[in-house]
């Protein structure tokens, strides 16, 4: 199925050659995406905190072709060495997006990429990675294009890195993205990320992320196998009927600043999205014993100080401990003193919410 309002006109300038640089945030989401349908299609809506401090940086070096071709021809290098394994991610995405992007096979493409945090935290990097190479080939598509408006650049930006990876969809811009059709919000789209237009209380302005990383290694089940394993789950369509009542709770929460609500619907997104795993077929428990021990440690310290600190989790061990900025030495003094304990070679890394990408 093509959608006619991305593809693009005839274009009025003829670029020969140049090159463009995007830096472009990982997210964290609220309410979880967690199975699609087919083009990269969620099941069900999704709310995420756009970063700051985690990004991918890109470089796009073009240089048209003297004889045009069907096929893409492209160099990647990642942290300035070639990335072979990485290429037929790539093509793919080039194929999957060449209806939308014609022009991809007149040039011959240098892309260049490196993480703001190390490749191997075990933080994802394909929201922030892809993100940023849509941001990059839609830089070229306004050159050839200059009447292109800021909406559209934008828009076709997440449509175009959607197509790449779901969750990158939701990094173009910040700070609270909508990704997926929801009722309660006219403007969401199943193809594209919008931004949270509503008013944003305080509380929950300058919001602080600190990545407790629990395990660096490479995910236990890549996130395309774990969105598959939702086709035929016997709590699937219950589970996406969830999402859409807990996106309806919290947007309403955002507004009104109430932590307590904040709180009980974000933990048990995350804790849902592991029981999702934990009871499809194969079944996996990607939580690790340090995970369990961070998170009852965060539960106390909440009870104890009454500090609206609390967790979500992606698909993996690490956790993302959520809460305000003006509790930030004393959450900080909490994670030093109780849970660096549990972080591998005890790492973990502060980020906070951002505005999205970044032209360089």
């Amino acid at each position: 199925m093509t959608h006619p309002e991305f593809v693009p006109p005839m274009f009025s300038n003829e670029i020969v050659s140049g090159k463009v640089s995007w830096q472009s945030p990982s997210n964290i989401a609220l309410v979880k995406y967690w199975g699609k349908k087919e083009h990269q299609i969620p099941a069900n809506p999704s709310i995420s905190f756009t970063l700051d401090n985690c990004r991918s940086i890109t470089s796009l070096e073009f240089q048209k072709k003297e004889d045009k071709s069907d096929s893409f021809e492209f160099d990647f290098y990642f942290e300035d060495k070639p990335k072979v394994d990485f290429k037929p991610k790539i093509q793919k995405f080039f194929e999957r997006i060449q209806q939308y992007c014609p022009y991809l096979n007149d040039y011959r493409f240098t892309i260049r990429s490196e993480n703001s945090f190390p490749h191997s935290s075990g933080i994802a990097s394909s929201a922030s990675g892809m993100s940023a190479l849509a941001l990059c080939i839609m830089d070229l598509e306004r050159q050839l294009d200059p009447g292109m408006s800021e909406e559209h650049f934008q828009r076709k930006a997440s449509f175009l890195a959607r197509l790449g990876s779901g969750s990158a969809s939701r990094s173009i811009q910040g700070d609270l993205m909508i990704w997926g059709k929801h009722n309660d919000v006219e403007s969401s789209s199943d193809l594209f990320a919008v931004k949270y237009e509503d008013e944003l209380h305080e509380n929950f302005q300058n919001f602080q992320d600190t990545i407790l990383l629990v395990d660096k290694g490479e995910k236990q089940v890549s996130s395309t196998v774990g969105h598959d394993l939702m086709h035929g789950h016997p709590f699937a369509e219950e589970r996406f009927l969830q999402a859409h009542r807990n996106l309806s709770k919290l947007l309403p929460v955002l507004k009104s600043g109430d932590y307590s609500e904040f709180i009980k619907i974000v933990e048990s997104e995350a804790l849902t999205l592991h029981a999702m795993m934990m009871s499809s077929q194969p079944y996996f428990i990607l939580m690790k014993p340090n995970t369990l021990e961070i998170i009852n440690r965060i539960w106390k310290f909440r009870k104890d100080t009454g500090i609206p600190a609390c967790f979500t989790l992606d698909a993996g061990a690490n956790v993302h401990l959520l809460y305000p900025e003006n509790h930030a030495s004393k959450v900080l003094e909490f994670i030093k003193n109780e849970l660096v304990a549990y972080c591998e070679n005890g790492h973990y890394i502060c980020d906070q919410v951002g505005n999205g990408a970044k032209k360089l």
